[in-house]
Protein backbone atom coordinates (compact mmCIF):
# COMPACT_ATOMS: atom_id res chain seq x y z
CA UNK A 1 0.00 0.00 0.00
CA UNK A 2 1.22 3.76 -0.38
CA UNK A 3 2.86 5.37 2.36
CA UNK A 4 0.97 8.05 3.78
CA UNK A 5 1.80 11.83 2.76
CA UNK A 6 2.32 14.25 5.76
CA UNK A 7 -1.20 15.63 6.09
CA UNK A 8 -0.05 18.89 7.44
CA UNK A 9 1.86 19.56 4.40
CA UNK A 10 -1.17 18.27 1.67
CA UNK A 11 -2.58 19.73 -1.09
CA UNK A 12 -6.56 18.73 -1.90
CA UNK A 13 -5.53 17.66 -5.04
CA UNK A 14 -2.62 15.81 -3.17
CA UNK A 15 -5.09 14.19 -0.79
CA UNK A 16 -7.57 13.46 -3.99
CA UNK A 17 -4.83 11.27 -5.74
CA UNK A 18 -3.74 9.79 -2.49
CA UNK A 19 -7.51 8.45 -2.21
CA UNK A 20 -6.94 7.52 -5.29
CA UNK A 21 -4.07 5.64 -5.46
CA UNK A 22 -5.52 3.96 -2.28
CA UNK A 23 -8.51 2.64 -3.96
CA UNK A 24 -6.45 1.50 -7.05
CA UNK A 25 -4.29 -0.04 -5.00
CA UNK A 26 -6.82 -2.35 -3.57
CA UNK A 27 -7.80 -3.22 -7.43
CA UNK A 28 -11.16 -0.44 -7.92
CA UNK A 29 -11.74 2.12 -10.31
CA UNK A 30 -10.97 5.84 -9.30
CA UNK A 31 -10.97 8.72 -11.12
CA UNK A 32 -11.40 12.88 -9.98
CA UNK A 33 -14.42 13.84 -11.09
CA UNK A 34 -16.95 16.27 -11.46
CA UNK A 35 -16.24 20.19 -11.29
CA UNK A 36 -12.56 19.97 -10.66
CA UNK A 37 -12.15 17.96 -14.16
CA UNK A 38 -13.94 20.81 -15.78
CA UNK A 39 -12.21 24.06 -14.29
CA UNK A 40 -8.40 22.19 -15.06
CA UNK A 41 -9.87 21.90 -18.66
CA UNK A 42 -10.89 25.35 -19.04
CA UNK A 43 -8.23 26.42 -17.13
CA UNK A 44 -9.25 27.75 -13.90
CA UNK A 45 -7.77 26.45 -10.49
CA UNK A 46 -10.31 23.85 -9.19
CA UNK A 47 -11.60 25.10 -5.31
CA UNK A 48 -11.98 21.41 -4.71
CA UNK A 49 -11.62 18.00 -5.79
CA UNK A 50 -14.03 15.26 -5.57
CA UNK A 51 -13.26 11.37 -6.45
CA UNK A 52 -15.71 8.94 -8.24
CA UNK A 53 -14.90 4.95 -7.59
CA UNK A 54 -16.58 1.38 -8.14
CA UNK A 55 -15.91 0.92 -4.30
CA UNK A 56 -19.10 1.01 -2.62
CA UNK A 57 -19.31 3.23 0.62
CA UNK A 58 -18.74 0.24 2.86
CA UNK A 59 -15.24 -0.65 1.10
CA UNK A 60 -14.53 3.42 0.95
CA UNK A 61 -15.00 3.28 4.95
CA UNK A 62 -12.82 0.26 5.37
CA UNK A 63 -10.10 1.36 3.30
CA UNK A 64 -10.16 4.57 5.07
CA UNK A 65 -9.70 5.51 9.11
CA UNK A 66 -10.87 8.95 9.05
CA UNK A 67 -14.65 9.17 7.14
CA UNK A 68 -18.18 10.63 7.68
CA UNK A 69 -21.04 8.99 5.67
CA UNK A 70 -22.52 12.57 4.87
CA UNK A 71 -24.74 10.81 1.79
CA UNK A 72 -24.08 7.06 2.01
CA UNK A 73 -27.49 5.77 0.86
CA UNK A 74 -26.44 8.48 -2.43
CA UNK A 75 -22.84 6.66 -2.39
CA UNK A 76 -21.11 9.76 -0.72
CA UNK A 77 -18.11 9.58 2.03
CA UNK A 78 -16.53 12.21 3.25
CA UNK A 79 -12.68 11.24 3.91
CA UNK A 80 -10.25 13.07 5.35
CA UNK A 81 -7.26 10.41 5.89
CA UNK A 82 -4.74 12.90 4.44
CA UNK A 83 -5.37 16.25 5.81
CA UNK A 84 -7.95 17.62 3.72
CA UNK A 85 -11.65 16.81 3.08
CA UNK A 86 -12.24 15.20 0.15
CA UNK A 87 -15.75 13.96 -1.04
CA UNK A 88 -15.60 10.57 -2.35
CA UNK A 89 -18.63 9.04 -4.52
CA UNK A 90 -19.78 5.66 -5.77
CA UNK A 91 -20.26 5.33 -9.65
CA UNK A 92 -24.33 5.49 -10.10
CA UNK A 93 -27.18 5.61 -11.47
CA UNK A 94 -30.25 7.73 -10.36
CA UNK A 95 -34.01 6.87 -9.97
CA UNK A 96 -36.83 9.36 -10.40
CA UNK A 97 -36.88 12.71 -9.08
CA UNK A 98 -40.46 12.85 -7.26
CA UNK A 99 -39.69 16.00 -5.68
CA UNK A 100 -37.52 17.36 -8.41
CA UNK A 101 -34.91 17.74 -6.56
CA UNK A 102 -32.94 14.75 -5.32
CA UNK A 103 -33.74 10.91 -7.27
CA UNK A 104 -35.80 8.40 -4.94
CA UNK A 105 -33.05 5.59 -4.85
CA UNK A 106 -29.59 5.64 -6.51
CA UNK A 107 -27.93 2.38 -7.83
CA UNK A 108 -24.40 1.86 -8.09
CA UNK A 109 -23.56 0.84 -11.74
CA UNK A 110 -20.31 2.28 -13.76
CA UNK A 111 -18.39 5.27 -14.67
CA UNK A 112 -19.97 5.74 -18.04
CA UNK A 113 -23.52 5.47 -16.20
CA UNK A 114 -22.34 7.83 -13.84
CA UNK A 115 -21.54 9.86 -16.39
CA UNK A 116 -24.91 9.58 -18.14
CA UNK A 117 -27.31 11.13 -15.03
CA UNK A 118 -25.06 14.27 -14.39
CA UNK A 119 -26.55 17.26 -15.35
CA UNK A 120 -24.55 19.32 -17.82
CA UNK A 121 -21.79 17.44 -20.18
CA UNK A 122 -19.02 19.84 -18.80
CA UNK A 123 -19.29 18.38 -15.21
CA UNK A 124 -19.90 15.10 -16.55
CA UNK A 125 -15.90 14.37 -17.30
CA UNK A 126 -13.58 11.86 -15.18
CA UNK A 127 -9.63 12.82 -15.57
CA UNK A 128 -7.15 9.53 -14.33
CA UNK A 129 -4.62 11.33 -12.30
CA UNK A 130 -2.48 7.98 -12.91
CA UNK A 131 -2.72 7.24 -16.68
CA UNK A 132 1.10 7.75 -18.33
CA UNK A 133 -0.62 8.43 -21.30
CA UNK A 134 -2.13 12.12 -21.63
CA UNK A 135 -4.07 10.92 -24.78
CA UNK A 136 -6.21 8.55 -21.77
CA UNK A 137 -6.03 10.71 -19.30
CA UNK A 138 -9.38 12.05 -20.06
CA UNK A 139 -12.57 9.92 -19.75
CA UNK A 140 -15.39 11.18 -21.61
CA UNK A 141 -18.54 9.23 -22.13
CA UNK A 142 -20.82 12.26 -23.26
CA UNK A 143 -18.98 14.82 -25.61
CA UNK A 144 -17.22 16.68 -23.00
CA UNK A 145 -14.48 17.34 -24.18
CA UNK A 146 -15.75 18.74 -26.92
CA UNK A 147 -17.71 21.31 -25.44
CA UNK A 148 -15.23 22.14 -23.45
CA UNK A 149 -13.22 23.22 -26.38
CA UNK A 150 -16.36 24.88 -27.96
CA UNK A 151 -17.11 26.55 -24.82
CA UNK A 152 -20.32 25.68 -24.74
CA UNK A 153 -23.05 24.65 -22.19
CA UNK A 154 -24.93 21.20 -22.89
CA UNK A 155 -27.71 19.17 -20.97
CA UNK A 156 -26.63 15.47 -20.95
CA UNK A 157 -28.86 13.29 -23.39
CA UNK A 158 -32.15 14.93 -23.47
CA UNK A 159 -32.46 18.68 -21.53
CA UNK A 160 -35.95 18.40 -21.12
CA UNK A 161 -36.05 15.26 -18.67
CA UNK A 162 -32.34 16.80 -17.55
CA UNK A 163 -33.95 20.02 -16.15
CA UNK A 164 -37.29 17.79 -14.95
CA UNK A 165 -35.00 15.90 -12.59
CA UNK A 166 -34.15 19.26 -10.82
CA UNK A 167 -35.73 23.06 -12.19
CA UNK A 168 -32.44 24.15 -10.32
CA UNK A 169 -30.44 23.03 -13.30
CA UNK A 170 -31.71 26.14 -15.12
CA UNK A 171 -30.07 28.49 -13.01
CA UNK A 172 -26.60 26.26 -12.49
CA UNK A 173 -26.77 26.95 -16.54
CA UNK A 174 -26.94 30.71 -15.92
CA UNK A 175 -24.20 30.40 -13.30
CA UNK A 176 -21.74 28.20 -15.10
CA UNK A 177 -22.19 29.69 -18.66
CA UNK A 178 -21.65 33.30 -17.60
CA UNK A 179 -18.56 32.47 -14.45
CA UNK A 180 -17.34 30.12 -17.54
CA UNK A 181 -17.85 32.79 -20.71
CA UNK A 182 -20.04 29.27 -22.51
CA UNK A 183 -22.85 29.98 -24.96
CA UNK A 184 -25.57 27.45 -23.65
CA UNK A 185 -26.83 24.65 -26.38
CA UNK A 186 -29.78 26.07 -28.32
CA UNK A 187 -31.63 22.93 -27.33
CA UNK A 188 -30.86 23.38 -23.45
CA UNK A 189 -31.61 26.96 -23.87
CA UNK A 190 -35.53 26.12 -25.23
CA UNK A 191 -35.83 23.26 -22.72
CA UNK A 192 -34.89 26.07 -20.40
CA UNK A 193 -37.11 28.63 -21.60
CA UNK A 194 -39.95 26.42 -21.61
CA UNK A 195 -39.56 24.90 -18.54
CA UNK A 196 -38.97 28.55 -17.15
CA UNK A 197 -41.84 28.63 -14.55
CA UNK A 198 -41.34 25.22 -13.19
CA UNK A 199 -38.62 27.15 -11.52
CA UNK A 200 -41.31 28.46 -9.05
CA UNK A 201 -41.40 25.50 -7.44
CA UNK A 202 -38.42 25.53 -6.30
CA UNK A 203 -37.44 26.50 -2.50
CA UNK A 204 -36.87 29.87 -2.56
CA UNK A 205 -33.24 29.31 -0.44
CA UNK A 206 -31.89 27.41 -2.86
CA UNK A 207 -32.95 29.93 -5.51
CA UNK A 208 -31.67 32.49 -3.59
CA UNK A 209 -27.91 30.95 -2.82
CA UNK A 210 -27.82 30.38 -6.87
CA UNK A 211 -28.42 33.91 -7.55
CA UNK A 212 -26.12 35.20 -4.38
CA UNK A 213 -23.22 33.15 -6.23
CA UNK A 214 -23.65 35.01 -9.29
CA UNK A 215 -23.76 38.69 -8.20
CA UNK A 216 -20.64 37.69 -5.99
CA UNK A 217 -19.08 36.67 -9.45
CA UNK A 218 -17.09 39.43 -11.89
CA UNK A 219 -19.59 38.11 -14.62
CA UNK A 220 -22.72 39.28 -12.79
CA UNK A 221 -23.68 40.99 -15.40
CA UNK A 222 -23.57 38.60 -18.02
CA UNK A 223 -25.54 36.36 -15.67
CA UNK A 224 -28.28 38.41 -14.81
CA UNK A 225 -28.95 39.70 -18.41
CA UNK A 226 -29.29 35.73 -19.17
CA UNK A 227 -32.21 35.35 -16.45
CA UNK A 228 -33.83 38.24 -18.09
CA UNK A 229 -33.32 36.45 -21.91
CA UNK A 230 -34.26 32.99 -20.47
CA UNK A 231 -37.57 34.04 -19.13
CA UNK A 232 -36.16 33.06 -15.37
CA UNK A 233 -36.26 36.74 -14.39
CA UNK A 234 -40.38 36.20 -13.90
CA UNK A 235 -40.56 32.92 -11.89
CA UNK A 236 -38.16 33.96 -9.36
CA UNK A 237 -38.89 37.77 -8.70
CA UNK A 238 -42.58 37.40 -9.70
CA UNK A 239 -42.43 39.82 -12.30
CA UNK A 240 -40.63 40.25 -15.68
CA UNK A 241 -37.59 43.00 -15.65
CA UNK A 242 -37.34 45.88 -18.11
CA UNK A 243 -35.04 44.90 -20.75
CA UNK A 244 -32.64 47.79 -19.93
CA UNK A 245 -28.99 47.62 -20.35
CA UNK A 246 -27.09 46.82 -17.42
CA UNK A 247 -24.95 49.47 -17.18
CA UNK A 248 -24.64 50.10 -13.72
CA UNK A 249 -23.81 45.74 -12.83
CA UNK A 250 -21.28 46.27 -15.67
CA UNK A 251 -19.04 48.39 -14.18
CA UNK A 252 -18.77 47.46 -10.98
CA UNK A 253 -15.37 46.77 -9.11
CA UNK A 254 -14.93 43.47 -9.37
CA UNK A 255 -14.66 42.83 -6.00
CA UNK A 256 -17.80 44.23 -5.01
CA UNK A 257 -19.78 42.16 -2.86
CA UNK A 258 -23.46 40.17 -3.63
CA UNK A 259 -25.60 43.00 -1.59
CA UNK A 260 -23.63 45.67 -3.52
CA UNK A 261 -24.44 44.02 -6.69
CA UNK A 262 -28.11 43.35 -6.43
CA UNK A 263 -28.01 47.03 -5.94
CA UNK A 264 -26.46 47.85 -9.42
CA UNK A 265 -28.84 45.50 -10.49
CA UNK A 266 -32.14 47.19 -8.58
CA UNK A 267 -30.56 50.64 -10.27
CA UNK A 268 -30.50 49.14 -14.00
CA UNK A 269 -33.76 47.59 -13.56
CA UNK A 270 -35.35 51.10 -12.47
CA UNK A 271 -33.27 53.29 -15.09
CA UNK A 272 -32.50 56.16 -12.98
CA UNK A 273 -31.01 56.60 -9.71
CA UNK A 274 -32.04 54.73 -6.74
CA UNK A 275 -31.75 57.27 -4.21
CA UNK A 276 -32.70 54.97 -1.22
CA UNK A 277 -33.17 51.31 -0.24
CA UNK A 278 -37.12 52.03 -0.08
CA UNK A 279 -37.25 53.14 -3.78
CA UNK A 280 -36.02 49.79 -4.79
CA UNK A 281 -38.28 48.06 -2.40
CA UNK A 282 -40.90 46.75 -5.46
CA UNK A 283 -37.91 44.85 -7.05
CA UNK A 284 -38.15 41.96 -3.69
CA UNK A 285 -34.93 40.86 -2.95
CA UNK A 286 -35.33 39.80 0.30
CA UNK A 287 -38.58 37.78 -0.20
CA UNK A 288 -37.18 36.46 -3.62
CA UNK A 289 -33.91 35.42 -2.42
CA UNK A 290 -34.66 34.68 0.81
CA UNK A 291 -31.83 37.02 2.34
CA UNK A 292 -31.11 37.27 5.95
CA UNK A 293 -31.68 40.53 7.89
CA UNK A 294 -27.59 41.33 8.05
CA UNK A 295 -27.73 40.71 4.13
CA UNK A 296 -31.20 42.88 3.49
CA UNK A 297 -29.45 45.63 5.91
CA UNK A 298 -26.47 45.40 3.24
CA UNK A 299 -28.37 46.15 0.77
CA UNK A 300 -30.43 49.17 2.31
CA UNK A 301 -27.10 50.76 3.62
CA UNK A 302 -25.52 50.53 0.47
CA UNK A 303 -28.14 51.93 -1.85
CA UNK A 304 -28.92 54.75 0.96
CA UNK A 305 -25.24 55.97 0.86
CA UNK A 306 -25.04 55.59 -3.00
CA UNK A 307 -28.22 58.04 -3.21
CA UNK A 308 -27.58 59.90 -0.36
CA UNK A 309 -23.98 61.26 -2.10
CA UNK A 310 -25.91 61.82 -5.41
CA UNK A 311 -28.54 63.80 -3.76
CA UNK A 312 -26.77 65.47 -0.92
CA UNK A 313 -23.25 65.45 -0.90
CA UNK A 314 -23.16 69.49 -1.30
CA UNK A 315 -25.24 70.47 1.17
CA UNK A 316 -23.99 67.86 4.04
CA UNK A 317 -22.01 69.96 6.82
CA UNK A 318 -18.70 68.60 7.88
CA UNK A 319 -20.01 66.53 10.84
CA UNK A 320 -22.21 64.98 8.16
CA UNK A 321 -20.07 64.26 5.71
CA UNK A 322 -17.43 62.40 8.16
CA UNK A 323 -20.46 60.14 9.79
CA UNK A 324 -21.55 59.19 6.13
CA UNK A 325 -17.87 58.30 5.34
CA UNK A 326 -17.29 56.70 8.41
CA UNK A 327 -21.11 54.64 7.90
CA UNK A 328 -21.32 50.83 8.03
CA UNK A 329 -20.99 49.62 4.25
CA UNK A 330 -19.59 52.95 2.77
CA UNK A 331 -16.66 51.11 1.02
CA UNK A 332 -19.50 49.25 -0.70
CA UNK A 333 -21.39 52.02 -1.26
CA UNK A 334 -18.24 53.47 -2.66
CA UNK A 335 -18.01 50.78 -5.07
CA UNK A 336 -21.69 51.14 -6.46
CA UNK A 337 -21.68 54.94 -6.59
CA UNK A 338 -18.88 54.47 -8.29
CA UNK A 339 -20.75 52.48 -11.38
CA UNK A 340 -23.49 54.84 -11.21
CA UNK A 341 -21.39 58.17 -11.88
CA UNK A 342 -17.78 58.06 -12.08
CA UNK A 343 -17.46 61.72 -11.68
CA UNK A 344 -19.68 62.08 -8.29
CA UNK A 345 -17.55 59.30 -6.84
CA UNK A 346 -14.24 61.19 -7.59
CA UNK A 347 -15.45 64.35 -6.17
CA UNK A 348 -16.71 62.26 -3.14
CA UNK A 349 -13.13 60.45 -3.03
CA UNK A 350 -11.27 64.27 -3.53
CA UNK A 351 -13.60 65.48 -0.02
CA UNK A 352 -12.90 62.90 2.45
CA UNK A 353 -9.49 62.39 1.71
CA UNK A 354 -8.89 66.35 2.64
CA UNK A 355 -11.33 65.61 5.24
CA UNK A 356 -9.65 63.10 6.94
CA UNK A 357 -6.36 65.27 7.11
CA UNK A 358 -7.96 68.17 8.92
CA UNK A 359 -6.32 67.39 12.56
CA UNK A 360 -9.72 65.60 13.27
CA UNK A 361 -9.94 63.27 11.26
CA UNK A 362 -13.20 60.97 9.83
CA UNK A 363 -13.85 58.97 13.18
CA UNK A 364 -12.00 59.78 16.12
CA UNK A 365 -13.63 58.17 19.41
CA UNK A 366 -15.57 60.56 21.21
CA UNK A 367 -13.90 63.19 23.79
CA UNK A 368 -16.91 62.50 26.38
CA UNK A 369 -19.16 59.66 26.33
CA UNK A 370 -22.54 58.91 28.09
CA UNK A 371 -21.57 57.47 30.93
CA UNK A 372 -19.45 60.16 31.73
CA UNK A 373 -22.12 62.71 31.32
CA UNK A 374 -24.20 60.48 33.76
CA UNK A 375 -22.03 60.35 36.24
CA UNK A 376 -21.99 64.43 36.17
CA UNK A 377 -25.81 64.94 36.70
CA UNK A 378 -27.39 64.40 33.26
CA UNK A 379 -30.57 62.27 33.30
CA UNK A 380 -30.86 59.55 30.42
CA UNK A 381 -34.25 59.97 28.09
CA UNK A 382 -35.29 60.36 24.77
CA UNK A 383 -33.08 63.30 24.19
CA UNK A 384 -30.27 62.16 25.76
CA UNK A 385 -28.85 60.12 22.12
CA UNK A 386 -29.96 63.21 20.13
CA UNK A 387 -27.50 65.30 23.13
CA UNK A 388 -24.20 63.13 22.19
CA UNK A 389 -25.00 63.14 18.44
CA UNK A 390 -24.59 67.12 18.66
CA UNK A 391 -21.53 67.05 21.18
CA UNK A 392 -20.13 64.17 18.87
CA UNK A 393 -21.00 66.83 15.69
CA UNK A 394 -19.23 69.70 17.28
CA UNK A 395 -16.12 67.70 17.59
CA UNK A 396 -16.15 66.34 14.34
CA UNK A 397 -16.04 69.82 13.23
CA UNK A 398 -13.57 70.71 15.26
CA UNK A 399 -15.48 72.83 17.59
CA UNK A 400 -14.41 70.42 20.56
CA UNK A 401 -11.81 69.38 21.43
CA UNK A 402 -11.29 68.56 25.25
CA UNK A 403 -13.65 66.59 27.26
CA UNK A 404 -14.31 70.17 28.95
CA UNK A 405 -15.60 71.35 26.06
CA UNK A 406 -17.96 68.84 25.36
CA UNK A 407 -18.98 68.77 28.81
CA UNK A 408 -19.60 72.67 28.48
CA UNK A 409 -21.44 72.39 25.21
CA UNK A 410 -23.60 69.57 26.67
CA UNK A 411 -24.87 72.27 29.95
CA UNK A 412 -25.44 74.50 26.89
CA UNK A 413 -27.78 72.38 24.84
CA UNK A 414 -29.43 69.62 26.90
CA UNK A 415 -32.66 72.22 27.55
CA UNK A 416 -33.30 72.16 23.87
CA UNK A 417 -32.76 68.58 23.94
CA UNK A 418 -35.10 67.58 26.70
CA UNK A 419 -32.27 66.62 28.69
CA UNK A 420 -32.86 66.98 32.72
CA UNK A 421 -29.45 67.88 34.71
CA UNK A 422 -29.25 66.97 38.54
Amino acid sequence: MPPLPDPSDVSERDAALAIVRRLRAEGHAAYFAGGCVRDELLGVDPKDYDVATDAHPDTITKLFTRTAEVGASFGVVLVREFGPTVEVATFRTDGPYSDARRPDHVEFSTAEKDAHRRDFTINALFIDPLADDPDSRIIDHVGGVADVNARVLRAVGDPNARLAEDHLRALRAVRFAAKYGLSIDPGTADAIREQARELAGVSIERIGDEVRRMMAHPTRARAAQTITDLGLDTPIFAEHLPDRPLITLGRLDERADAMTALGAWSHDRIGAPVLSASGAAGFGWRSALNLSGDEARDYARTLDFAGTVLRDWATLGVAGRKRLASAARADEGVRLLRAIDADAAARYGSDVRALARDGVGLAPAPVIDGDALVERGFRPGPGFGDLLDAVYDAQLEGRVISADDALALARELAPAHGVAIA
